[in-house]
């Protein structure tokens, strides 16, 4: 008796005295066949730049810690903080926005990217990029402007963007008709808590531009999810 006419092992055909163990034989050399072993590749080629909106955002503003380091501070209050300035100041209108990518230090930088690049790339495969650079922009003109109006000090950093991605990841789940619980929670643990701090505590940290991107952040996320 013979049993594999036609397969494409080793031979044609073989006498069947151990049909199952000549079967295995037949049917390993057209695994080696059909199956090649994939080529190594770079480690480095590996790695996805995956969100980057956020990504990039996070570079810029570690260029510009970098910048200020360099220029003594110079750069952060020419470029990149808001404050009160003449209407005849040129910068004063590009710094309504680019104080969002100026920091003190390491420390202070870190304390905003740690939380922006655990939320930001969720959100920004959920809205994608075009939607996540507007949100940024609109948060950080609203934040400089109202800046400008309530205080006299200088502010920088993305600490109002970080605010309105964490209230803007609670409508990740949301849905018609309903509220979820986790939205009722992070409004008044992070919302709550910076009003508490802002009327406590008297330091340097900008509580109102916390509480303005958290609201930005629930707006975007009521608007998204309504539309």
């Amino acid at each position: 008796m013979f049993c594999g006419d036609g397969a494409q092992g080793a031979v044609d055909a073989v006498v069947c005295t151990n049909c199952k163990q000549e079967w295995t034989v037949l049917h390993s050399c057209d695994y080696k066949k059909t199956h090649k072993k994939e080529p190594h590749m770079n480690p480095l080629k590996r790695i996805h730049y995956n969100a980057p909106v956020i990504l990039t955002f996070a570079l810029v503003s570690l260029l510009a810690l970098w910048l200020d380091h360099l220029t003594g501070g110079q750069s952060n209050r020419l470029l990149f903080s808001v404050y009160r300035a003449p209407m005849s100041d040129p910068l004063m209108y590009p710094r309504l926005f680019l104080h969002a990518v100026g920091h003190a230090n390491m420390a202070h930088f870190l304390n905003n990217f740690m939380i922006i690049l655990l939320v930001g790339p969720m959100l920004e495969e959920k809205y994608g990029g075009k939607w996540i650079i507007i949100m940024m922009v609109v948060t950080a003109f609203v934040t400089g402007i109202l800046h400008i109006v309530f205080s006299g000090n200088a502010k920088l950093g993305a600490s109002g963007i970080v605010f309105m991605m964490i209230l803007l990841a609670s409508f990740a789940n949301i849905q018609r008709g309903r509220i979820p619980l986790t939205l009722i929670l992070a409004v008044g643990i992070f919302i709550g808590r910076e009003i508490v701090d802002a009327v406590t505590l008297d330091n340097n940290i900008a509580y109102m531009s916390h509480i303005v991107g958290g609201i930005c952040g629930a707006a975007f996320g009521f608007i998204a999810n309504k539309s």
